[in-house]
């Protein structure tokens, strides 16, 4: 799962259906795979917000 996850916040476009494969032989179901790539999505995407607008700097 974890190297999913940094692969979707590498680049995105990487990902293939392998790599869903990955997932589905480690038990993840296909509503588990959806639920991880939302969350990973929405972590990088709110983070790259909050670096651009300069939340958090000093």
């Amino acid at each position: 799962m974890l190297d999913y996850v940094v692969k979707i916040t590498r680049d995105a476009t990487k990902v293939s259906p392998t790599d869903h494969e990955r997932l589905h032989a480690a038990g993840f179901d296909d509503r588990g795979i959806l639920q991880i790539t939302l969350i990973a999505s929405w972590f990088n995407y709110i983070n790259r917000v909050a670096d651009a607008l300069g939340i958090g700097r000093g």
